[in-house]
């Protein structure tokens, strides 16, 4: 046998010995994010709070796509936005806080998503990788508010529930039809104050999302995390 043969055996023999992990992207997301420039918001404001819910099942993809990464990374200066934000929540409410179900998304995860909704009723709910969103750029968030007993407020729906119930643009509709209460259309416009005063912009078809500059300035100035 010759020693090309021997070593293209060994070489197979190694790829074959090579965790999918390893294959598919970093082993060390929070490694690989700070790298990039991007900020662990708990690192500048520990009173938010994090749980990712892409990283859990409890989501509407049933399914942990974000493996290790449990963190919410931002831009700076969507961090330092996040941070102001906390301060006027607890200006406003001692003892409340901010509860952060997502943040950056790398584009290998967005591809990921995609490839679960292609072709399902959830399709429009998620962005084509091709062109990625706010997330993938780590200008964007996902939250809600928490009282002082660690209670997330009643915001009508949960998170990532898509239906007109969840979208801010038919909440006086609902209201005067008596499918949102007060109280959940009080909660939600919280949240909306709180982060519009500390520069982010709210959309009008989720109650959780908002952004951290407008889209085109987010493609102008950041770079998309792969």
């Amino acid at each position: 046998m010759s020693r090309l043969r021997i070593f293209g055996g060994l070489l197979l023999l190694f790829a074959a010995s090579v965790p999918a992990a390893q294959e598919s992207g970093p082993l060390n997301w929070d490694r690989a994010l700070s790298d990039l420039g991007l900020v662990d918001i708990q690192t500048i404001c520990p009173d938010i709070l994090v749980e990712l819910k892409y990283a859990t099942e409890d989501n509407f993809l049933h399914k942990n796509v974000y493996g290790d990464l449990k963190k919410c990374y931002l831009v700076k200066e969507a961090a330092s936005k996040l941070a102001a934000a906390q301060k006027n929540l607890a200006a406003l409410k001692p003892g409340w806080r901010l509860k952060v179900f997502d943040g950056a998304r790398p584009r290998r995860i967005q591809s990921a998503m995609w490839a679960l909704v292609k072709g399902s009723p959830q399709q429009p709910f998620v962005a084509n990788p091709k062109t990625g969103s706010n997330h993938n750029y780590g200008a964007a968030v996902d939250l809600t508010v928490v009282d002082g007993k660690g209670q997330e407020l009643d915001m009508g729906t949960k998170f990532d529930f898509f239906g007109d119930l969840a979208q801010p643009r038919f909440e006086d509709t609902f209201l005067k039809q008596g499918a949102l209460t007060a109280d959940q259309v009080m909660n939600r416009r919280l949240l909306r104050k709180v982060m519009t005063e500390a520069g982010f912009i709210s959309i009008s078809s989720e109650w959780w999302h908002f952004d951290a500059f407008p889209t085109d300035e987010v493609r102008r100035r950041f770079k998309i995390i792969e």
